[in-house]
């Protein structure tokens, strides 16, 4: 799969749907302040983590992919459903960068808060990028092993 920016996604988008969105987020930052408030920092910071987003995202995501497959005659439904698992899965190598920014930026920190913050950036870039690349490289993988077991059993039963 290719990493692309489709500009028609935002026109196929309802206004509402941008609320949900917008607020959906400010809840949840909203219920980490009150948590962080309450509890302390450490605390609050878990509750930023919430996927709130994600679950307005995936809930969209397969909404605008049924609606396009139902619009050519077709039933959406699973279309749909593999769209927003794509999405999450995505989300969840995201979230392997996101662990690697909140490590470095903790390292750095005491040095100093814009050179944490860099150098944090650097790494959410370098281990998501890294995390979607194996990802990738793994599944071609299979997909070729897979491929060579379907072509061995086919030609060891002597077929064409």
């Amino acid at each position: 799969m290719l990493i692309k920016l489709s500009p028609s996604a935002l026109k196929r988008t309802r206004w509402y749907e941008y609320g949900v969105r917008f607020l959906l987020g400010g809840l949840a930052t909203v219920f980490a302040g009150v948590m962080g408030a309450r509890f302390g920092v450490s605390v609050g910071g878990l509750f930023l983590a919430l996927p709130v987003i994600l679950c307005a995202s995936a809930t969209l995501i397969e909404s605008h992919e049924r609606r396009t497959r139902e619009k050519a005659g077709f039933s959406g439904r699973r279309r749909g459903q593999q769209a927003a698992a794509l999405d999450a899965a995505g989300a969840g190598l995201g979230s392997i960068g996101l662990a690697a920014f909140a490590a470095a930026f903790y390292v750095v920190v005491s040095a100093s808060v814009v050179g944490a913050f860099a150098t944090a950036i650097v790494a959410w870039v370098l281990v998501s990028v890294s995390a979607w690349w194996l990802r990738r490289k793994l599944r071609v993988t299979a997909r070729r092993r897979e491929r060579g077991r379907e072509a061995r059993s086919v030609w060891g039963r002597g077929l064409p």
